[in-house]
Formats: C-alpha cells, structure tokens, sequence
C-alpha cells in the first residue's frame, strides 16, 4: 500500500508511542498486556489506513465538475460566496470522515488565480459556519468553460492541519491532487447558479473520479 507523503510525522510519532506502550505493558502486565495492545495497534494500523493512496484511473474533463475528495455530499444550496466570486453560487459540501481518503483533488481544470489560508476556529465539520469561520484555504480556478469556480478546504474539530501546495498561475487539473487535510473536514465548492448539478444530498463520492456536475460552456 503506498503512503501519502505527509504520513512521515505522524507515522513516525504513532510508531514511537506504539512501542513505548508496548514495553510498559509487557514489562509490567505481562500476559495480560495484550488488553492494552490489541487496541493500540488497531488505532496504530488505522493511521497507515488514514494515510493511503488509492490508484485511480483520472481522466481529461472539460466541463465535467469532478468529486475533489472522498466523503458523503451533506449540502447543496443557493448561497452569497462573498470572498472571491463575490455573487449568488451554488454550494456542494462534502463531509470527509477520519476513515475517508484525505486527498485534495481540483474539481475542474483550468488556472489557478487566487489562493489564501485563512486562521478560524475548529468547529465540527458539518457545522454551517464552518465554512466561514473555520481554519480554510480559499482556491480559485478560471475553468476551460470560462467560469470561476471556488473550493474550500475546511478543518474540522479533529483534522488541524491544511496543506496546500497549488500556487496562483499553475495549471489545475480535474482530479489530480493540490492539497490534504489530516484526520476529520470538509470540502466545499462554489459553482456558477447555471451549472447543472448531477449529485444529490447523502451520496458517497470518490475524489478524482465521481461527476458532481456540469458546467455549461
């Protein structure tokens, strides 16, 4: 199983408290350390699990919107995206889970034209105002359609790490990888009210490959 790149810290942090915890019971509860260890390396093999890098077949897509994480759609609605597009856009948000791929895939492909990391609280993920008052990263991407489309990674109460590594100028394309969040978040992305919306509220997607919607051209 390949690991993502940003498993190095916590694979190695996990790996030395897993260790540590393991001699202290073997040496002072001897057989019946298996109590303690048996749980332990269940949570010490779900981090390598958190971690994977699943092979996906990603195709070209032009106006094709594409799932930018793997999760479970819990919003799509009519809202004021006031940051970049600064105009009425339709909102899909998706929910990541700790067992969820936490990859971060562009949705459309394109240019790049505004990033910005925005510090916030750590509300729950699935909270409404997380969207707006949680630690974010803002992207833009100007789409081949000629639309402005804005995505946002947003921590959640458990995940307190955003990694992005797109800048403004490069090439996006639909379904490849610009960032992670580690453990629980959020996606969410703002598209153009004429944009037709194929997912619907409660079902699962898979980054790089599920359809969302389509835009028009």
């Amino acid at each position: 199983m390949k690991l993502h790149k940003e498993s190095t810290g916590t694979i190695l942090v996990a790996s030395i408290v897993f260790a540590l915890v393991a001699l202290v019971s073997v040496y002072y509860l001897h057989m019946w350390s298996l109590l303690i260890i048996v749980p332990i390396l269940l949570i010490y093999g779900l981090v390598f699990w958190f971690f994977r890098v699943p092979n996906r077949d990603i195709q070209d897509h032009k106006e094709n919107v594409i799932a930018p994480v793997d999760g479970k759609v819990v919003m799509i609605k009519e809202v004021d995206e006031t940051e970049f597009m600064k105009e009425k856009a339709i909102q899909i948000s998706i929910f990541m889970s700790p067992l969820n791929v936490h990859i971060c895939r562009y949705p459309v492909s394109g240019k790049v034209i505004y990033k910005k990391y925005h510090p916030g609280k750590y509300l729950v993920a699935w909270h409404e105002k997380s969207s707006t008052e949680n630690e974010r990263t803002t992207i833009a991407v100007e789409s081949l359609t000629h639309h402005k489309v804005v995505f946002r990674q947003i921590a959640g109460y458990v995940a307190r790490r955003i990694v992005f590594y797109c800048k403004e100028g490069d090439d996006a394309k639909a379904g490849h990888e610009f960032g992670f969040i580690k453990f629980g978040s959020r996606m969410d992305i703002f598209l153009p009210l004429d944009t037709e919306i194929i997912c619907k509220i409660g079902d699962r997607t898979q980054g790089g490959i599920d359809v969302i919607a389509k835009m028009k051209e």
